[in-house]
């Protein structure tokens, strides 16, 4: 008697495995499947495809947009984007998904697979001719993915929560030697925010000026960055010595400041 209790126990746990199994394959296969229809998606609007971009939405698909009010329809939601998005050649955003905020959650009936909510975070970059890409905004969103036919649509989508983005810093730190470090030093002077003051410490240099300090991360021999916001200070040579630190902003040179002999 014993011996038919523990066999129908192994058979009752082996069946609840088998279910929970196939339960946690259904949802990754599902995840990989929106995560790989989200990417193309993006990259359709990175690149202002828009006849690609149409490909991914129901007829019938509404938009809701925080600051930009509702859209409805395919035709609506395209002709927005391209009016408003890809008009001009010289101006494009590019979107980013914020790591480790994605995820899909499965929509059932009967236990049956009908479509997947899609939410998380993103950061726009704003590309212009002639300028480096500089981050813009962040936003949250959430789309609703149905599958019909046996083909995924995005059928309502809301973008919220869009607030400047905070700076992500991408450079890499390295390590100088203090000597190094020491021929930065000095007073220096810029022709709009006066005399200001490198001074190094702790394997980094600090800027002092009138508004408070500021950590300068070395990421070359002669080039230097801050992690607050997207400033790199290049320490410029004449004759062998230091003469001045050219200022760079987003990649565009917006200050000098020049050593004080």
């Amino acid at each position: 008697m014993n011996k038919l209790i523990n066999a129908c126990l192994v058979i009752l746990l082996l069946q609840t495995f088998a279910v929970k199994t196939w339960a946690q394959s259904a949802e990754e296969k599902l995840t990989a499947v929106i995560m790989h229809k989200d990417s193309l998606f993006w990259n359709a609007y990175n690149n202002c495809d828009v006849n690609s971009f149409k490909d991914f939405f129901a007829e019938d698909v509404e938009f809701y947009h925080d600051k930009g009010g509702i859209t409805l329809g395919i035709e609506g939601l395209a002709g927005s984007m391209k009016k408003n998005l890809c008009s001009n050649p010289n101006f494009r955003l590019r979107r980013e998904v914020v790591e480790g905020t994605v995820k899909v959650y499965p929509l059932k009936k009967n236990d049956t697979i009908y479509g997947a909510i899609l939410l998380g975070e993103h950061v726009f970059y704003i590309n212009e001719a002639g300028k480096a890409e500089r981050l813009d905004g962040h936003a949250s969103f959430t789309h609703i993915w149905l599958l019909k036919d046996g083909v995924w649509k995005m059928t309502r989508i809301l973008s919220y929560d869009h607030h400047p983005a905070t700076y992500i810093n991408k450079r890499k730190e390295i390590t100088l030697d203090e000597n190094i470090l020491k021929q930065y030093t000095g007073n220096y002077k810029s022709p709009n925010f006066g005399n200001m003051q490198v001074h190094a410490e702790s394997k980094t240099l600090v800027l002092q000026t009138g508004n408070g300090n500021f950590f300068l991360y070395p990421e070359s021999e002669d080039t230097f960055f801050s992690k607050e916001r997207d400033l790199t200070f290049e320490f410029v040579k004449k004759n062998n010595k230091i003469e001045k630190i050219i200022v760079r902003e987003n990649g565009m040179a917006v200050e000098e400041l020049l050593l004080v002999q």
